[in-house]
Parts: C-alpha cells; sequence; structure tokens
C-alpha cells in the first residue's frame, strides 16, 4: 500500500497512508479507535476503495478489483466482531468459504485441517454459529478465513471482548500461522498483544501514519505508545 486516501461519502477517512508485509511476517496495526486501522484493512480488501495511491500483492494492482476477486488472489479478513453465519452450522459456516490452495503447500487448510486446530469447532460441527460462545465465534471466524487457504491473513481486533485464557489460545495460533509461513496483518487494541507477536508496528493518528517501525523500537519509546495509544 503506497500513498493511499480512502473516504467514507465525503469523509476522508486515510491520508496518503503507506504500508509494507514482508513476507512470512506480522505487522501490527496500533491507534486509538477511529485512527483508520480498520479502514485500512477494509480498503486493501476493496470493500472500501482507494482514490489515489495503489495497493499492490504480489507484484499485481489490485486497488480496483472486487472483494470477492481479492479474496481469490490469496487475502483473506478475520473482521472485527467475528461475523459468522449466525443461522448456519459450523460447518456451513466453513463451507461457504473453501478455496484451493493458491501455492504449493503440503497441508492446505481442510474443513477436517481446521477441525484438528480447534477440536471445539468439531464438537460443534452441526451446532447453528448463534449459539456459541464469544471465543468459539472467534475461532470460527479465524477457520473460515483459513479454508480460503490464503496468502496474506488481515486480522481486526482478534482479541476483542474475549477471556484471557481464549486470548492466549488465539494468540498461540497466530504465532502458529506465521511459522506455517502466513504473512499477517494484525489490528489490536490490545497493544501489548501487538508489541508481543508483531515483526513490524505501523501507529495510526487521525487516518495518517504517525510511526513505522521495527516493534522492537517501538517498545523502547514509551514516549510514542503513550502518545498514540494512551494505553501504557
Amino acid at each position: 500500500m503506497s500513498s493511499v486516501d480512502a473516504f467514507y461519502g465525503e469523509s476522508q477517512a486515510l491520508y496518503g497512508v503507506g504500508l509494507d508485509l514482508r513476507e512470512g511476517s506480522i505487522l501490527g496495526l496500533l491507534g486509538r479507535n477511529g485512527a483508520g486501522k480498520t479502514t485500512c484493512l477494509s480498503t486493501v480488501m476493496g470493500f472500501v476503495r482507494a482514490k489515489g495511491g495503489e495497493i499492490v500483492f504480489r507484484d499485481e494492482k489490485i486497488s480496483s478489483l472486487a472483494p470477492e476477486t481479492i479474496v481469490r488472489m490469496g487475502l483473506a479478513i478475520v473482521p472485527q466482531g467475528r461475523r459468522v453465519f449466525r443461522s448456519l452450522t459450523v460447518r456451513e459456516n466453513l463451507s461457504v468459504a473453501v478455496h484451493a490452495a493458491r501455492h504449493k503447500s503440503e497441508r492446505p487448510w481442510t474443513i477436517e485441517r481446521v477441525f484438528e486446530t480447534f477440536p471445539r469447532l468439531r464438537e460443534r460441527h452441526g451446532q447453528y454459529a448463534g449459539s456459541l460462545s464469544g471465543g468459539e465465534q472467534q475461532m470460527l471466524a479465524i477457520g473460515r478465513a483459513l479454508v480460503s487457504n490464503p496468502v496474506v491473513l488481515l486480522m481486526d481486533e482478534p482479541s476483542e471482548g474475549l477471556a484471557p485464557q481464549i486470548v492466549l489460545e488465539v494468540e498461540a495460533i497466530i504465532e502458529r500461522l506465521k511459522g506455517e509461513g502466513i504473512s499477517i496483518v494484525l489490528v489490536e487494541q490490545n497493544a501489548e498483544l501487538a508489541l508481543r507477536l508483531a515483526d513490524d508496528i505501523v501507529m495510526f493518528n487521525t487516518g495518517s501514519v504517525a510511526f513505522a517501525g521495527k516493534a522492537q523500537d517501538a517498545i523502547k519509546q514509551p514516549e510514542l505508545i503513550d502518545k498514540y495509544l494512551a494505553v501504557f
């Protein structure tokens, strides 16, 4: 993403935003509510149209493509608030998202592999998604994104509203996915979690990039964290 502007109607939400996701790494996006983090993910996925600048994925410009085309190319999103299909069963939620792997993989993501990763989903495979706990719905949202076999996974507030033990489980699966070579963009209000997981950090302030650098460099600058996050 390079010099991207984005608007909601006449209201500008992103101002010349540039991001660089290194292959096989985790890029953490931090900032206060309304700073532009979710808008950034929505623009990458084509839900919000970029005006100016460009978004490039695997040497191909995707700024003007439809969301379904972007998904077929190898990007997937775990949306904020899970947004599972509440009136469908767990298995049906996964089935609607299945895509063949777009790259050579010894173990592509299938519904069965999701059930191996999240045994509780296997136990509840016939239940309606709306009857699941918040943690189980988050597991389902992650599994639904994985069965599209993404190269890049965008995760919007995956720890939101979860009990501490479930947050640890989500943290472990994010680390595992990175270890398997999936590149991840992680939006998190839980700055401590993001700083633990991420290789690189971008801090947003009112739709603009206020800081971009290594996570370890950000940790060493508490004044930045205090200024743009006000959480520590």
